[in-house]
């Protein structure tokens, strides 16, 4: 029962990350970063503080009775997965849901998998390293699902390709305005690569989520403190770079402009921010049901692809290609999905 709660509440948040995008796109007016900027002061600030407000009492002296060097790390990795979660919002600003979500969360699923046991190899003396990965059965199926999960990226990228080809300028940008394949695939490769570095953050802060179930919060909503560390680690790395690209590209007047509709405008870049912090809301009721860090996080990837590929199709993001692309894309879907099935089955085997 506590297993399939955990998968319930994953598939809440996964569904949530799937969708927070929609919103966004009923904003009139505003260039990308004022928006997304907007949404982000909800998303980094606003609904974590009040997330850990409502469910963890204290939540601010067990930050200030925190370790400075776990505080550091889980910041730091904060910034870095925020790096991750900046260019995440440009895949889909130029590859659209579907596309977007599929390979920047397959680069993510990949190296969340791959990056721990490459450092404990590295830096540590801890066995459970890439080589001993090949040794074993947990270890093969990892892997397995890693390489499987590159071809997915693969199938995706060639169906994006086909899209290219086959679709006027007019069609492109029909469904997604600024659709560019390029500057799409490059975002979407960094995005996935260091938005791994969230669920090394939550392992970092660790010792906070244990504080607050000894401080009576109850342990569904433990991860909620160390959140508000690592959302601030977040919003530091996108509020700079768009302020910066607010004052490149003139758009400061975006937030009092009456020319456009400003209160639909912020209201619509809340709901979008409050939605994908949602995700993680639930990320950790999922986690803390199945007990397997690792596991949760292959399992969270999995359903915000399958929600996102079908959004995507719902916003008819592929309605002006062939019949050839369009099962291109779905069977790159299904394998990034079977990819991380087969992760999150390997990290659920004992060694």
């Amino acid at each position: 029962m506590q297993a399939l709660l955990g998968v319930l509440f994953h598939f809440i948040g996964g569904f949530a990350s799937g969708s927070f995008y929609i919103p966004y796109k009923k904003v009139k007016g505003w260039s990308w970063e004022s928006y997304w900027i907007v949404g982000g002061i909800f998303s980094w600030l606003v609904v974590p503080l009040l997330a850990a407000w409502l469910t963890v009492p204290g939540f601010m002296d067990i930050i200030r009775n925190t370790e400075g060097t776990v505080l550091f790390w889980t910041y730091f990795l904060g910034v870095l997965w925020g790096i991750g979660g900046l260019t995440f919002g440009l895949s889909m600003r130029y590859l659209g849901m579907s596309l977007g979500m599929a390979v920047a969360l397959g680069f993510c699923s990949a190296f969340g998998a791959l990056i721990p046991p490459i450092y404990r190899g590295l830096f540590t003396d801890d066995a459970n390293t890439l080589g001993a990965m090949f040794h074993s059965s947990r270890g093969l199926y990892v892997l397995s699902g890693v390489a499987v999960c590159l071809v997915g990226i693969a199938i995706c990228g060639k169906a994006g390709m086909l899209k290219e080809k086959e679709l006027t300028g007019e069609q492109k940008t029909e469904s997604i305005r600024e659709f560019d394949l390029r500057k799409g695939l490059a975002v979407a490769i960094v995005s996935g690569i260091l938005s791994a570095c969230m669920s090394f953050a939550i392992t970092a802060g660790n010792s906070m989520g244990k504080a607050a179930v000894a401080n009576n919060a109850n342990p569904l909503f433990r991860n909620n403190v160390i959140f508000v560390v690592i959302m601030l680690g977040g919003l530091t790395t996108n509020f700079i770079w768009c302020m910066l690209l607010n004052r490149r590209n003139r758009s400061f007047n975006d937030y009092t402009n009456k020319n456009t509709p400003l209160v639909k405008n912020y209201l619509f870049a809340a709901i979008a921010g409050t939605t994908w912090f949602l995700q993680f809301f639930f990320y950790g009721m999922g986690e803390s049901k199945l007990g397997n860090d690792a596991s949760s996080w292959i399992l969270h990837m999995a359903f915000i692809i399958l929600i996102s590929g079908m959004w995507g199709f719902v916003l008819k993001e592929w309605k002006n290609a062939s019949k050839k692309t369009f099962i291109t894309i779905s069977l790159g879907i299904f394998t990034i999905i079977l990819s991380v099935v087969l992760v999150g089955y390997g990290n659920s085997l004992e060694n």
